[in-house]
């Protein structure tokens, strides 16, 4: 056995060759891999840790706890093998004489290898692209799990994990969509016959927007008349998201729910029609003869070309007490003279907003920051500090347009009585509907002049709060109201 023994050493320890003055064996490179081994998972469980325990708790989003983790883990692992090559007797002035010997016929050989090296420590450091961005690259869409010294790893939305050399990630042009916000445009072109109604359609496209949860209320959703086509009217429905792996669904989710509000609205598609060229016309000649006719009725051409094709489907109408929003604006003493176009700017200056039963929409005293049309349900209007009901409102009926028109705070407050559905208009979409339509504004304060008792307790319970500013202080109220709504709006009236 001690003859094996010391033949084992002798194996072990024979020195194979030199590298820097230091001899080589079998048993220093077994050595060498092992605590080189042993370094990697000593630095990898230390950063997971990290990554884990520490990081996340000072609250740090996943892209830099995973850069830094990497970071460290690689400055550890280097750290780690320099202490090692110490420890083992490895001269590492003389090692790196000997490297740079090599280095150019090293360099050529690896190359491409350094590349996604140095393009990692990029990607680390510069982050143009971190772990939990969504992003696209040369066709590809996903998620980053991963981000290495050599590699991406790429999540696709169909569960794939896709890994791609970092020189790539650098070299190609990427779209980020979580680089500044995750918020992303959907935009849906949809092609109706020339003879819609582009209110009506624009007003069901809304409303099928503002239906689907997965959309953003803020930017608000918008229709473009994008251009006439042959026979028929091209729209593009814009809507913006903030789950943008989700967007294929989310688009899909909503040309359903269009195809269906259509239906509902009696909006049609268009219908692709054909001409019908017959190279041999003399061959239909039995056919005149057998039927007694020189020629052909329209429904007898149909017959001959299409004898398969069936009825169009029945289009559903809609429903009588489906309340049409163009209505409801109309309703308003301030919109009731609006054209369709200029209905349908202030469609597009709204917003839906939803209620349910004993949701408060605003109290007393808040800010007269918008007024509201009531689509479906209804509310109570009421005083809170009384508890005292003052009235019912319900679908078709609309609140609050003095207290944004003259930015007076609640008088009142307002809960859901059901579930509710309302069409808003902020201040910020009024200003735009004010400066888009100059007239609008004379024609608010001839309306509002028509009671000047209730604009003058308005005008005395702003100065009582101190509200009203000195430039458009007047004793006359319908005077008080166009400078007010100079001031609000930032008018030229």
């Amino acid at each position: 056995m001690n003859a094996i023994f010391q033949l084992i050493y002798t194996v072990f320890t024979a020195q194979l060759f030199s590298v820097g003055g230091t001899y080589i064996s079998i048993g220093s490179i077994i050595e060498l891999f092992l605590l080189v081994f042993l370094v990697i998972i000593i630095a990898r469980t230390l950063t997971n840790l990290l990554k884990q325990r520490v990081l996340i708790r000072l609250g740090l989003d996943e892209g830099n706890r995973e850069a830094i983790a990497v970071i460290l883990r690689y400055i550890s692992i280097t750290i780690g093998i320099i202490i090692v090559l110490q420890g083992i007797g490895f001269n590492l002035t003389s090692l790196a004489v000997v490297a740079g010997g090599l280095g150019v016929g090293i360099g050529f050989g690896v190359q491409d290898l350094t590349n996604n090296f140095i393009s990692g420590l990029t990607l680390l450091f510069d982050r143009p692209v971190k772990v939990g961005d969504y992003i696209e690259i040369e066709g590809l869409s996903g998620t980053i799990k991963e981000v290495s010294i050599r590699s991406t790893i790429i999540k696709t939305n169909d569960e794939s994990s896709v890994i791609v050399p970092n020189s790539n990630m650098i070299n190609s042009k990427i779209v980020n969509w979580s680089y500044d916000n995750s918020v992303l445009c959907l935009k849906i072109p949809v092609e109706v016959a020339e003879d819609s109604d582009p209110l009506v359609v624009t007003e069901t496209l809304l409303n099928t927007a503002y239906a689907e949860p997965a959309v953003l209320h803020k930017p608000n959703p918008r229709v473009l008349f994008s251009e006439f086509g042959e026979d028929s009217f091209k729209f593009k429905l814009l809507v913006w998201i903030n789950q943008p792996k989700e967007q294929e669904y989310i688009k899909s989710a909503l040309n359903f729910a269009i195809e269906y509000n259509f239906r509902q609205q009696g909006i049609k598609f268009p219908i692709n029609s054909r001409d019908l060229w017959l190279r041999n016309p003399e061959v239909l000649a039995p056919l005149f003869r057998e039927n007694g006719r020189k020629s052909l009725a329209d429904e007898d051409w149909r017959s001959l070309i299409y004898p398969t094709v069936e009825k169009s489907p029945q289009v559903i109408s809609s429903s009588p007490d489906q309340l049409s929003l163009r209505d409801a604006l109309r309703k308003v003493k301030y919109f009731e003279k609006f054209s369709d176009l200029e209905l349908r700017q202030l469609i597009e200056a709204g917003y839906r907003q939803r209620l349910q039963a004993s949701e408060m929409l605003f109290s007393e005293n808040d800010p007269g920051d918008a007024f509201y049309i009531i689509l479906s349900g209804s509310v109570e209007v009421f005083v809170e500090k009384i508890n005292k009901h003052l009235t019912n409102l319900t679908a078709g009926q609309f609140l609050g347009e003095l207290s944004l028109m003259l930015g007076i705070p609640r008088t009142a407050s307002v809960r859901a009585i059901e579930n509710t559905t309302l069409f808003g208009i902020n201040k910020d979409g009024f200003q735009k509907l004010l400066k888009e339509q100059p007239e609008l504004s004379g024609q608010i304060v001839q309306e509002l002049a028509k009671n000047q008792e209730e604009l003058a307790q308005r005008q005395q319970q702003l100065r009582a709060l101190g509200l009203v500013d000195e430039i458009e202080d007047e004793q006359n109220p319908v005077d008080w109201v166009r400078k007010r709504l100079q001031n609000l709006f930032s008018l030229a009236i």
